[in-house]
């Protein structure tokens, strides 16, 4: 496991859960808009964590914490994922994966296993924008699709989420993400902010009623969708 860093306490990042967060490095994604370019494009070999000394943090907040979120970066990169998240359970902590859905294959396979109580899948954009949203143009959706599908299915609690960003996502792209997630037990359209820390610097986020009237558009099909992040 690649770990380069941790979020000691998260009131936040995983619903109901009084959680710590592990980033991971790396990602097959170029997201313009990606708010841990760190971990993406540049990652310093000198700020690794061993797992050792991330798996004693976690024997130690026992009882404290509730749980574990797994980010990144994109965490089924890492070859041994499903060890380390094995030996988080064996201390006695729920886990909450975020991934871009693109490993349909073992994001299935860990659900199954018991390893993730709890999948955010980000939905980048529309399908036919995906690939330039994601930094690779000719991007082939079939394990996206079928991560949104296992998910949608019902088989682990989960949440979609969309990071709206004004030079990436139209009006049009809203009603095709609802038309795809129909039914979605969650979704959040996000607002970006601007990290410090971007792919490609110099993008924008909307206005709260630009988003609000996005969030009108996705509940159409989406119901439950909600705004998150947007002042």
């Amino acid at each position: 496991m690649n770990i380069q860093g941790l979020q000691k306490l998260t009131l936040l990042d995983y619903p109901e859960k009084v959680a710590c967060t592990i980033f991971t490095a790396g990602c097959n994604f170029r997201c313009p808009f990606c708010h841990n370019a760190s971990l993406v494009t540049h990652v310093d070999p000198h700020n690794e964590m061993q797992k050792e000394e991330v798996l004693g943090f976690l024997r130690k907040r026992q009882g404290i914490l509730d749980g574990v979120c797994i980010s990144g970066g994109e965490p089924l990169l890492q070859p041994d994922i499903e060890e380390f998240l094995v030996e988080v359970k064996n201390i006695g902590y729920a886990i909450k994966l975020d991934t871009n859905g693109s490993n349909a294959v073992l994001l299935r396979r860990m659900v199954e296993q018991g390893l993730v109580d709890y999948v955010a899948m980000d939905i980048k954009n529309a399908p036919e924008k995906y690939g330039e949203t994601i930094g690779i143009k000719e991007y082939h959706l079939e394990n996206i699709l079928q991560s949104a599908d296992f998910l949608l299915s019902g088989a682990v609690p989960y949440e979609f989420r969309t990071t709206v960003v004004r030079e990436l996502h139209k009006r049009e792209d809203f009603a095709a993400i609802g038309r795809w997630i129909r039914g979605a037990e969650k979704y959040y359209l996000q607002g970006f902010v601007d990290s410090g820390d971007l792919i490609q610097p110099g993008l924008r986020g909307y206005t709260k009623d630009i988003m609000e009237q996005a969030l009108e558009i996705v509940r159409r099909n989406v119901p439950n969708a909600e705004l998150r992040g947007v002042e």
